[in-house]
């Protein structure tokens, strides 16, 4: 049996700069060809990010913007969402997915999750179209693509448009195909802790439709083409291309990235089943037929806050993503508050613990992890 690391060792949830140590200089040199370019705004470098990551995706068309959250909006304005429009998300989910909703003076509608997956249940999606559905928007959760097939059936009979919330699952793959293009458009998060992961904020529409794309492309330019003639009222939601070039650098590793954290997920596993703990702590899945990417291991417990509170006495960083579920924050009051219909969502919001998951984790370290858990366990026997 190796060894665990000294309980005095700290294991961040997170720890970026094992990553970028190997691709610094490379980092660094495509950082200077930018600042030695003085073009800094849209440009070639992202014009050549967004050829590259189109093929990545295996879509025809990859616009780029400013954050997973721009991605989100410009998406829903580019198919008119507005006042008296509805659109279904999950309630179990980052705040944007909602929020982007609200922001264009629409209506989200809240609808609970599998209590396997924790992503949008197709059903509850089914139960909540009504006359004013202009868009379903689900979420493929942690890494984990929803459950398409229904949904797309589901969004096909009501003659309504899917945009898939895939701002933590790039490379995810759903029965052998890429997430973010089953819908009529799919949003991307580069958010440095994604796992494809800028140096700041970042964001991409992809679609196979051209006309949207076009679209996509005067929206995050104030709607703009040619200079100083708006044809439609768009934002500023253009990608740097300071970080169109970092991201240029990471997208070749990021397949193997994502496979050493499988690998990692994989460890947990097997770990967990060491230790005994499968009847007190209930696993991520990965349902037949799906890829799932591990943006983040989320372990489900009744005594959640209890158990944070221990791997924090001994070093070991976690999260919980997310203790508020949609149907209770504050800003969505004037929508209802009736928990009881979301009993799956609630579960997760006070179940919920991630742990570090990332790439190059070692495997003492998710030994001490795991051995810190059941020491955990261990002590309320």
């Amino acid at each position: 049996m190796t060894d665990a690391p000294p309980p005095d060792i700290a294991i961040p949830l997170l720890d970026l700069t094992r990553q970028y140590r190997p691709i610094r200089h490379e980092v660094l040199a495509a950082m200077a060809r930018v600042a030695d370019s003085q073009q800094f705004i849209l440009g070639p470098e992202v014009e050549a990010f967004e050829r590259e990551v189109a093929g990545f995706l295996e879509v025809d068309h990859a616009v780029s913007v400013s954050s997973g959250t721009d991605a989100l909006l410009a998406a829903l304005m580019a198919i008119g969402v507005g006042p008296g429009a509805e659109v279904i998300t999950p309630t179990y989910s980052f705040f944007a997915t909602a929020g982007c909703v609200s922001r264009l003076g629409a209506t989200p509608v809240f609808v609970d999750v599998d209590p396997v997956t924790f992503n949008v249940s197709p059903e509850a999606i089914r139960r909540a179209l009504s006359p004013r559905t202009k868009a379903i928007l689900p979420v493929h959760l942690f890494g984990l693509s929803a459950d398409l097939d229904p949904i797309m059936e589901i969004a096909r009979a009501a003659g309504v448009l899917v945009i898939e919330d895939a701002a933590q699952a790039i490379g995810a793959r759903y029965h052998g195909h890429l997430t973010g293009r089953f819908g009529a458009m799919g949003c991307f998060s580069f958010f440095p802790s994604k796992n494809l992961g800028g140096f700041g904020d970042g964001g991409l529409v992809a679609t196979g439709d051209a006309s949207l794309a076009r679209d996509l492309r005067l929206l995050r330019n104030h709607g703009m083409a040619p200079k100083y003639h708006h044809a439609k009222i768009g934002g500023n939601f253009r990608l740097d291309a300071l970080q169109a070039a970092v991201l240029r650098v990471k997208l070749p590793h990021l397949s193997a990235w994502s496979d050493a954290r499988r690998r990692n997920a994989d460890r947990y596993r097997a770990l967990f089943a060491e230790y005994n703990l499968g009847a007190l702590v209930e696993l991520p899945v990965e349902p037949a037929g799906l890829t799932h990417i591990y943006n983040q291991f989320v372990i489900r417990v009744p005594d959640r806050d209890d158990l944070r509170r221990h791997l924090r006495a001994h070093r070991i960083g976690t999260e919980i993503y997310y203790p508020v579920p949609f149907h209770l924050q504050a800003c969505f009051r004037e929508l209802g508050r009736a928990s009881d219909r979301f009993p799956v969502a609630d579960r997760a919001a006070s179940t919920s613990l991630a742990l570090p998951i990332f790439g190059e984790l070692t495997a003492d370290e998710q030994r001490h992890v795991v051995r810190t858990i059941a020491g955990f366990y261990g002590e309320r026997r």
